[in-house]
């Protein structure tokens, strides 16, 4: 079994030392190759590289962006349900809510101990598992997208990480906090049009989920579509208020271990097809955390079976 390992060296929590120990880890499964990211975009070049010359298995070491570039390097070898390389994912990001939402540990040592295991379960005749993407239209999606506040926040953090901050959950929330009191004093935007509904204007905000939680801060889930999985539809959450108690209400709502999600001014659905926000005026967007830029039309779309991941089965129920 051929395999790459993917690093991003600058990712938040990977070191000379774990790289290392991973690499020898992985030699004892696999024909193993190591290949360094050095610029954005780079890692989409590795994958669709790796792809080409029928590499079985890619494995990222770093963040969710360094996931997000990968699985879009793979699947621009031949689009969802190919039979390229399947992904695996060894954590090295600040939040990394791909791997969590896969059932990989946040510890890059126990994660490897996992990837090494269910690698020798292929090899002694096992299947990998198979999940859903988003079509973003422009790239795919592997667990996230926003268009209003959010993206203006992952933006804002950008900012800050181009400055040389360290990004952290408390740095997130401080952004977060600023951003939604501002937008609380703007006219509301977008229009969500979901399947078989009229379209909903005076929309603040729109979060597409492809699984859940939506993200973390530290090691507490937030949720805004529990029902929404891999192996489900995607999931919509958007507000009509920036009402500030209306809202902190929400948050609590989002940070409960048993989360109902449930306001007057929330509009949510755990499992579409498809929908699509639009925007009078270009608005700022994220896909998977990375900032994309402004944008005043985005359709996502659900591709079930889209790609092969080295990961535990789901578990049944939230």
């Amino acid at each position: 079994m051929r395999a790459v390992l993917i690093v991003n060296p600058n990712a938040t929590s990977t070191t000379p030392a774990g790289r290392d120990l991973l690499a020898h880890a992985l030699e004892s499964r696999v024909r193993l190759t190591v290949a360094h990211t050095d610029h954005r975009g780079h890692a989409i070049e590795i994958a669709r590289d790796a792809a080409r010359s029928g590499v079985d298995v890619l494995i990222v070491h770093g963040g969710d962006g360094t996931v997000n570039e990968v699985v879009n390097g793979v699947l621009g070898e031949g689009g969802p349900g190919n039979t390229g390389p399947a992904v695996g994912v060894v954590p090295g990001g600040s939040a990394n809510v791909f791997a969590r939402a896969l059932g990989i540990s946040p510890d890059p040592i126990d994660a490897t101990n996992q990837l090494v295991d269910l690698l020798g379960d292929y090899r002694r005749g096992g299947k990998w598992r198979r999940i859903g993407l988003m079509d973003c239209g422009e790239r795919w999606g592997v667990f996230t997208a926003g268009m209003g506040v959010d993206g203006d926040v992952v933006a804002a953090v950008e900012a800050q990480r181009a400055k040389g901050r360290k990004v952290t959950a408390s740095r997130y929330i401080r952004v977060a906090i600023r951003e939604v009191l501002a937008s609380a004093r703007r006219e509301p935007q977008l229009t969500l049009q979901l399947p078989g509904q009229e379209p909903v204007s005076g929309v603040h905000f729109a979060f597409v989920s492809n699984s859940s939680p939506w993200t973390y801060a530290n090691t507490r889930p937030v949720w805004t579509n529990p029902d929404t999985t891999f192996e489900t539809g995607l999931g919509v959450f958007a507000t009509t208020s920036m009402n500030v108690w209306a809202n902190l209400g929400l948050v609590r709502q989002m940070n409960s271990r048993k989360p109902r999600l449930e306001a007057r001014h929330l509009i949510r659905d755990d499992n579409v097809d498809w929908l699509t926000v639009s925007s009078d005026t270009p608005v700022a967007c994220q896909i998977d955390g990375d900032y994309i830029g402004t944008r005043q039309t985005m359709r996502f779309t659900s591709v079930p079976n889209a790609l092969g991941v080295v990961a535990p089965l789901p578990k049944m129920g939230r």
